[in-house]
């Protein structure tokens, strides 16, 4: 093995280890936000507007740190995601999945749906322990699968590791597969969180919500800004989206680097 080569194999595993190190990093840090912005929401209590960030396990609150409304006791700041659900809501779209930040507290996640049970003559049907009607669940099985997704992230990004730490341990070989599969992660991302925007955007009244009834299914703002009924929508990457692309670039040169070091020990 020349120098050449020997700088080559040197290299490429430096590229290697700070790939996974990027790699681990973008599933900590917020990858996307996107935030609604209208006048009963002013700047001064909502800089950002109702904002939310998305991270890889799961949805979580933009606004940390911003005062509620006067008129609300509580002073710990605004809860933008239960914010944002109840807008949702207002012009029929179902509740937001929150993966790993679901309130453990509750008895079912927040993006679950309840509808009461009918009779053949349309009318609820009564329990006769509690006197109440009896609720079955309506929850959409897409939301279901998207929670699964986000609270088994963090298991996905492991195998992400394992891989990229079996490129990295085997010079002899290529093994471009194990590079590949964890360096798409910006990919993974951009497809789990349009096609999620697009099912929300198409799937509007089915419970109860909607007092817009004239808006009709729509795609909701992936990147820049738009509008929807009387509010501004904005949506742009955040810090682990970089990382996520990093991770992509520092994983390719490895994988080039690595081809080139084989090619030259021949």
């Amino acid at each position: 093995m020349d120098s050449k080569s020997n700088k080559a194999a040197l290299l490429y595993k430096v590229f290697g280890v700070i790939g996974l190190g990027l790699l681990i990093a973008t599933f900590f840090l917020p990858t996307w936000w996107v935030a609604l912005q209208s006048r009963q929401y002013p700047k001064a209590m909502y800089p950002k507007g109702i904002r939310i960030e998305f991270k890889f396990d799961g949805v979580y609150n933009g606004c940390e740190g911003v005062k509620e409304r006067d008129e609300i006791t509580t002073n710990e700041g605004a809860e933008c995601l239960a914010e944002m659900n109840a807008i949702n809501h207002y012009i029929g779209m179902y509740p937001i999945v929150h993966g790993a930040n679901t309130d453990k507290t509750r008895p079912y996640p927040e993006y679950y749906v309840f509808n009461t049970k009918k009779d053949a003559n349309g009318e609820d049907v009564i329990s006769t322990e509690t006197g109440k009607a009896i609720e079955i669940d309506v929850t959409p099985k897409y939301l279901k699968f998207l929670d699964g997704v986000l609270r088994n992230s963090k298991y996905v990004f492991i195998l992400f590791a394992l891989s990229l730490i079996v490129f990295i341990a085997t010079p002899k070989k290529v093994n471009g597969f194990f590079a590949w599969l964890p360096a798409l992660v910006p990919f993974y991302f951009l497809g789990l969180f349009g096609y999620s925007m697009y099912w929300y955007g198409h799937h509007l009244g089915l419970h109860g919500g909607g007092a817009f009834n004239g808006i009709k299914p729509f795609m909701p703002t992936i990147f820049g800004e738009g509008k929807v009924a009387q509010f501004a929508t904005v949506s742009y990457p955040y810090i682990g989206f970089g990382t996520a692309v990093l991770t992509f670039i520092t994983i390719m040169l490895a994988l080039l680097l690595k081809k080139k070091a084989i090619r030259d020990s021949k």
